[in-house]
């Protein structure tokens, strides 16, 4: 072979092998590329998922979910609970989260959760012992409000105006659901001809925690009677021994309500009520004398004590048809817990300090000495 064939064999292998380069780098570079793909497409999988799995899985959910923790449970097997139960999406972001947050020691008992908790307030409860929830808002219902004053509680912290909370609390099928869902507080005596509202009095005065923007109306009130219902079952084997049903133990507790000021007793209160029944004598309540009229008045007129109405307890003898606010415990437990007294009579001064009196006498010196000299 010539020197020209042999330079030309050699450029030709020379070329060969630079197209085979060219071919082994694209490959590479398909490769590479194919996988830096995969590698971004599983991570934005990761991250999306972990992101999810963060993330409620129903933040709209109210129904809870019993989850019991035995007594030296590891983080390990909290998460795998959770996630079996239905609560979490993924054990281990559940666990890894505790463990960024620095938080692992947990209390063993029964919970009650649900799937619109996050994931700190998971974490709270298993701390505390306790289910916490963030609510969305709260809403204070104080003690000694008449149903229209709850409405207007109801009007400022809700979507839902005082008319339509009214429209719900008296309509003829709700007050019947009551009855058939708590049938040992929401008696047929709540029918009774001459009572004003139905459920009057039978809305617990608290405060109470929502977790949505816009909870229906119906939970809002049903809510409410199914926590006085929680309070007064609690009394029967008292009720029952005292012969006093659920209606009476509430409207007795509703006096004492609005009869109470901040430094009243409202054990020797209820012990002049019940001192004033066991005489025949007529109660003589204020409180109920601005019930039958329907309005607020900072003091009652001798002219008002004669309003022909069934919650006048000054031309009444016994108690009122029904309540005229809302109790609260203190109050329902001051009614079947009275002192031991001989009082018949009791006024509060201009400082909010009752004075108690066992004669009409004493109790006219009372005024003399309290009242009208103050005035």
């Amino acid at each position: 072979m010539d020197n020209g064939s042999k330079k030309q064999e050699m450029f030709s292998k020379m070329q060969e092998r630079k197209s085979e380069v060219k071919i082994v780098r694209k490959i590479v570079a398909i490769i590479a590329i194919v996988f830096v793909l995969i590698i971004g497409v599983v991570g934005l999988f990761g991250y999306n998922y972990v992101k999810g799995a963060l993330k409620p899985l129903d933040p709209n959910a109210t129904k809870t979910i019993a989850v019991e923790v035995p007594i030296g449970s590891s983080l390990s097997s909290i998460s795998t609970l959770l996630e079996k139960k239905g609560v979490i999406k993924d054990a281990r972001v559940f666990k890894y989260y505790a463990k960024f947050k620095n938080e692992s020691q947990f209390q063993a008992g029964n919970y009650d959760l649900t799937q619109a908790m996050t994931f700190d307030e998971l974490i709270e409860s298993l701390k505390t012992g306790k289910v916490y929830r963030k609510p969305v808002f709260t809403m204070t219902v104080p003690e000694g409000l008449t149903l229209e004053q709850i409405g207007k509680v109801i009007e400022k912290k809700t979507p839902y105006t005082q008319k339509e909370f009214m429209d719900l609390v008296t309509s003829d099928t709700f007050v019947q659901q009551m009855m058939a869902n708590y049938p040992e507080l929401v008696t047929e005596a709540v029918l009774a001809d001459n009572i004003r509202y139905d459920l009057e009095g039978y809305l617990y005065p608290a405060t109470y925690s929502y977790y949505e923007e816009k909870p229906s109306l119906q939970a809002i009130v049903e809510e409410m009677v199914a926590a006085m219902n929680n309070v007064v079952k609690n009394y029967s084997d008292v009720l029952a021994e005292k012969q006093m049903s659920v209606h009476q133990l509430l409207t007795f507790a509703s006096l004492l309500e609005e009869e109470a000021t901040a430094q009243t007793d409202r054990e020797t209160i209820a012990s002049v009520f019940y001192n004033r029944i066991n005489e025949g004598m007529p109660l003589q309540t204020d409180p109920t004398v601005l019930y039958a009229l329907g309005d607020h008045k900072d003091r009652v007129l001798y002219e008002d004590l004669e309003v022909d109405n069934a919650y006048n307890t000054y031309k009444n003898k016994g108690l009122p048809p029904g309540p005229i606010a809302g109790a609260g415990k203190t109050s329902i437990e001051a009614s079947l817990n009275p002192s031991q007294t001989d009082y018949f009579y009791f006024l509060a001064d201009k400082e909010g300090v009752n004075h108690f009196s066992k004669t009409y006498d004493e109790h006219l010196q009372k005024v003399e000495k309290y009242l009208r000299k103050e005035e």
